[in-house]
């Protein structure tokens, strides 16, 4: 298994990226970008898996079973929050958009079906994480406490230039009090022609078995089977954005993680640290 995957080594069809558990030689997780030309559309079946439409750049109408969702999506991941749909496991859905654009589907293995439904820009949470030069915008799409789903927890974040986010490092890779085990797929963009960021991922174990300093592009791909994830560093003058998905075996849908006890102590330096004032970079519909 690949831990890095370039912009363009998955593409297929309409998909620009396709993501699949088997690819990614892991159980739960995958994603896909379909990209849309002006008045294109596309059906699939979402099969075992339950998903979301995340509009990236643009707007689309989706439609499932008898339910259709017009999603007024946005000009583009760093111009605002965006509403999206739910798909549930074992439904036919298409897609599609009179101006065209790009959709992530983030998905999960799922085991029970819940109902197709509509998440609103306008409530999805929007969190301030960290402090200082580890400050950055959360954006809580679908998680236990805002959206339900039987497995799949996804969440933007929006990282200022020359930021460090995913810090302290972290790994939930474990089966225990204080931690669930999740895999977990980084998507990133970047604000900014020629824009790059880096993503840090090594195993928790002696062994260095996973072991990775990647430098990401728009477009790109990190994958985190196990092991500590962090920091994901924007480039100074290259806003960076990316977004994860997550999904395990727990019978409790629940995002808790373990810090890397080298690095834990970070987290009390920033009381009493200002969040950076460039934040929040958006709000729903691209308000401030």
């Amino acid at each position: 298994m690949k831990s890095y995957l370039p912009a363009g080594s998955t593409a297929e069809g309409a998909w620009s990226l396709r993501v699949t558990p088997e690819l990614a030689g892991w159980a739960y997780c995958g994603l896909r970008v379909l990209e849309l030309g002006p008045g294109a559309a596309d059906g699939f079946a979402s099969g075992g898996e339950e998903l979301l439409v995340v509009p990236l750049e643009g707007g689309c109408v989706v439609e499932c079973e008898s339910r259709r969702f017009e999603l007024a999506g946005r000009d583009g991941v760093f111009a605002g929050v965006s509403d999206f749909a739910y798909v549930p496991r074992d439904a036919e859905v298409r897609v599609s958009s009179a101006g065209g654009g790009r959709f992530a589907l983030p998905s999960a293995v799922a085991a029970n079906r819940l109902d197709p439904g509509y998440g609103p820009a306008a409530e999805v949470p929007v969190e301030l994480r960290g402090a200082g030069q580890s400050s950055r915008q959360v954006n809580n799409l679908c998680t236990p406490a805002s959206f339900p789903a039987d497995k799949l927890i996804a969440v933007e974040v929006l990282t200022p230039g020359g930021n460090w986010s995913s810090y302290p490092p972290h790994k939930h890779d474990e089966q225990r009090p204080g931690e669930v085990e999740l895999e977990e797929i980084y998507y990133f963009e970047v604000k900014g022609e020629g824009g790059l960021g880096y993503q840090r991922v090594y195993s928790s174990g002696p062994d260095r078995q996973i072991d990775v300093c990647a430098e990401v592009r728009g477009g790109d791909v990190v994958l985190v089977p196990y092991g500590y994830h962090g920091p994901s560093m924007a480039a100074p003058g290259y806003d960076l954005y990316y977004l994860n998905v997550m999904a395990g075996p727990a019978q409790e849908r629940a995002w808790r993680f373990c810090d890397d006890p080298a690095h834990a102590w970070v987290r009390g330096t920033w009381e009493g640290q200002a969040i950076d004032p460039r934040l929040p970079m958006t709000g729903p519909g691209g308000s401030p």
